[in-house]
Formats: structure tokens, C-alpha cells, sequence
């Protein structure tokens, strides 16, 4: 059967923990994000986003698209614009790694880099005032509802059909907020009492993909009552659970999918029983040229 790329986007793998969750009474498992085309979870949004903009006649063919981002999802959205040929623009921080800028033009998107003291706000900064002066179109993640959408429709139904409804933790990393939103909603439809983990930085952590928003940045997708309750993670500990994934587990993931799992590792270990599902965002080929594996 011949498929298109595009198609086999979600339905990633949820594998157990055999190593780093030590409490034989809850069952602590890990979504593979990492395994869709583009890498990421960022795929599902990315897709989402382009497809309802494109039906909805926000853009086409002969728009400019801009967008700022971190990494994941501008690797998502070079890759699906390049197949539905829209011309893009993709803004990120300087300090971003050799992978993902070389990665986002291999798609064939161009990539502006930003002064990194001004990080992923002034990347947003820049795109903003492009849509003003000169006529670009913005995807904007951080507001746009077919973000969150894409998880209410592809995450969370997978991870009901995956645990057969006996989900009780979901554990998410909080960037956009896309993810743990979408699933959040979905999640709780099925049942109110499946507590719902948002994962932040502590203090003047720098984890790529984690963000503890100022307010003007908030993310406007972000509705804090569908999180039950919010876990910081350090950086130290997001980059100790990252190398422990792939020594341990044989996911080999980034740093914000260590916070995650840092975070699941110490609910797992404070519950008398449950199951948990801790989302793993990317693969962590996409930050061989930091120093996070050193």
C-alpha cells in the first residue's frame, strides 16, 4: 500500500519503562514522538496548521509564511510546506544546533537566525514586525487553535485506544502549550479523573522546548484549568534523565523530553498505583552538536 509521508504522521509508539521507574505497582510509559517523519510531535500541529489554513484560504501558494520557533516546529513546518509548496520563512535563535537549521533548509524553507540574548521572544519579535512591514502571513503556534486541535484528534484518542481507557497521568513538557492542551481536552472527555502533569522550568533553567512564559509572551492557546497540576524540572535534571533514557531505555530523546520523564519518574514514584503516560517529543540526533551528550 503506497502511502503519502504525510499520512504516516502520528500513531507513534507507547513503550513501558523497564529501568528508570522502580515502583512495580504504576506502569510508567513513554510516547515515541520522535518516531514521526519530521522527528517530532511537532509534526501533528505543523500539519494540522498548514492543512486548516490552506482550507480556510488564510494562505496559499503565492503567500509569504513566517513563523518563530525553537527548532521542532519549524522542522515540521519545512517539511510539510515544502510538499504542499508554500514558500516559508522560519525564524529561530542563533544558539539554536547546526542540526536543526541545516535540517529546516534541507526542506527547502528559509532560516533567519536571531541574536540568541533575545532568545525565542525575540525570534517572535522579528516575525511580528515582518507581518506588519511587509506582508508575511504568521502560522503562529502560540495562538492558532489548530495547534491544540491536532492532539485533541490524533494524541489523546491514541493514547485512550493504547492504555485501553486505563490511562490515570498524562505527563507533557509545556512549550506552546499545543500538546498538553489538545490531550488534556480530549483525556477528559473520556474521564474527569485522569490527572493532567504540565512540566516547567525551574528558576533560570534553560531547557530547549520548556518555557516558563513572561505574561506578554503567554501563549494564548494555554487555558491553565485544563492542567491539574504543574512539576519544575532543572536543567540538570532534564539533562541527567535525557542520558538515562538512552543508556537505560534506548530512547535516545532531547533535553525537554528529559525534563518530561524526569518529572514522570518522581509522580511514578509518589503514586500507590497507576499508569502513566510521559510524552517523548523528539529525537535526540537533533542535539549532537551541544553539549548535551558529552
Amino acid at each position: 500500500m503506497s502511502h503519502s509521508i504525510l499520512d504516516i504522521i502520528g500513531n507513534t509508539p507507547l513503550v513501558i519503562s523497564k529501568a528508570i521507574n522502580t515502583n512495580p505497582k504504576v506502569k510508567l510509559f513513554f510516547k515515541l514522538e520522535g518516531n514521526n517523519p519530521g522527528g517530532s510531535v511537532k509534526d501533528r500541529a505543523a500539519l494540522n496548521m498548514l492543512k486548516g489554513g490552506l482550507e480556510r484560504g488564510d494562505f496559499d501558494v503565492n503567500s509569504k509564511l513566517i513563523e518563530a520557533t525553537s527548532g521542532n516546529t519549524g522542522i515540521a513546518l519545512a517539511m510539510i510546506a515544502g510538499i504542499y509548496g508554500l514558500d516559508i520563512e522560519l525564524v529561530m535563535p542563533e544558539n539554536s544546533t547546526k542540526e536543526r537549521v541545516q535540517t529546516m533548509r534541507a526542506y527547502g524553507a528559509k532560516v533567519t537566525l536571531t541574536p540568541a540574548d533575545v532568545g525565542i521572544e525575540g525570534a517572535r519579535d522579528y516575525a511580528e514586525l515582518k507581518v506588519k512591514e511587509e506582508g508575511y502571513t504568521m502560522i503562529n503556534q502560540f495562538s492558532n487553535d489548530d495547534n491544540w486541535k491536532a492532539h485533541y484528534i490524533s494524541t489523546g484518542p491514541e493514547i485512550w485506544r493504547d492504555t485501553q481507557g486505563e490511562i490515570t497521568h498524562f505527563v507533557s513538557s509545556m512549550g506552546t502549550t499545543g500538546t498538553i492542551m489538545g490531550t488534556s481536552t480530549f483525556l477528559k472527555e473520556k474521564n474527569s479523573n485522569i490527572q493532567i502533569v504540565g512540566v516547567q522550568p525551574a528558576d533560570e533553567a534553560k531547557i530547549p522546548g520548556i518555557r516558563k512564559w513572561p505574561v506578554e509572551y503567554l501563549p494564548k492557546i494555554f487555558n491553565p484549568k485544563k492542567v491539574d497540576s504543574v512539576m519544575e524540572v532543572t536543567e540538570q535534571e532534564a539533562r541527567d534523565m535525557a542520558k538515562r533514557l538512552a543508556k537505560e531505555e534506548g530512547i535516545f530523546a532531547g533535553m525537554s523530553s528529559g525534563g518530561a520523564a524526569a518529572a514522570a519518574v518522581k509522580l511514578a514514584q509518589s503514586l500507590d498505583e497507576g499508569i502513566i503516560v510521559s510524552i517523548v517529543c523528539d529525537r535526540g540526533d537533533r542535539y549532537l552538536s551541544s553539549d548535551l551528550f558529552d
